[in-house]
């Protein structure tokens, strides 16, 4: 399988970039949310992170 597609892309002009876009878009990615984590502010992060225990749903059973 490896082989067919191998063969494949070695006869596209200019596919060797496409390996090294993707390569950058996911580093920055991650180096963004890395950045994001470390300077978000805690006021932030503790209100986020209380979301899934406060009780505000709407019963929609007409029970």
């Amino acid at each position: 399988m490896l082989k067919f597609i191998k063969g494949n892309l070695e006869q596209i002009e200019g596919v060797e970039i496409y390996p090294i876009i993707s390569l950058l878009i996911f580093f920055f990615f991650f180096a963004g949310l890395f950045f994001w984590v470390f300077t978000a502010k805690k006021a932030h992060i503790t209100k986020v992170s209380n979301i899934p225990l406060e009780d505000n749903t709407i019963n929609t059973n007409n029970e």
